[in-house]
């Protein structure tokens, strides 16, 4: 008898933790002003930035959307390239920072909130013909995206 109920709470639980991991979204929203450009090399793309975290998030999250889903909300706080020469001299490292916020009008579970920062460190960049990047180049399109590809996949790793 308590192997069976045993079982049946494992299960219970099992099942939790898998739907857990299938949060349904409905809205992606990221938001990104002036202010959090921290450098000239970043500048030039910040006009893009927004959209572009957008769509990567939401690039991941197609097989997860659903009318009464969770809302993925983020705020960029800086977004900052190092050029070559200040990456050499280790004065500033390429570096995205936002605020994600997790919230829905349905499912009190989901709700969450934290800083989530991603540096060229952990974003590895590829070159066009797909070697990885060696060296000081964090202000190059390589380097840019792979911050955003870096920071989307941050974003939905953690959905719970």
């Amino acid at each position: 008898m308590f192997r069976k109920i045993l079982m049946t709470t494992t299960a219970a639980l099992l099942a939790t933790a898998a739907m857990a991991q299938d949060t349904m979204i409905k809205e992606v929203e990221v938001a990104a002003d002036i202010t959090a450009v921290s450098n000239a090399e970043a500048a030039a793309y910040w006009t893009n930035m927004a959209d572009d975290l957008e769509n990567a998030i939401v690039a991941r999250l197609v097989d997860r959307t659903a009318e009464d889903g969770a809302k993925i909300s983020v705020d960029i706080d800086e977004l900052s390239l190092a050029n070559s020469f200040q990456n050499q001299l280790g004065l500033e490292d390429a570096v995205l920072v936002g605020k994600v916020a997790v919230t829905s009008a349905t499912d009190n579970a989901v709700f969450d909130g934290y800083e989530l920062t991603i540096t060229a460190v952990n974003a590895q960049a590829f070159a066009p013909d797909g070697m990885v990047l060696e060296g000081a180049f964090t202000d190059t399109p390589e380097y840019y995206q792979a911050l955003i590809s870096a920071f989307a996949d941050g974003v939905v790793t953690r959905l719970k």
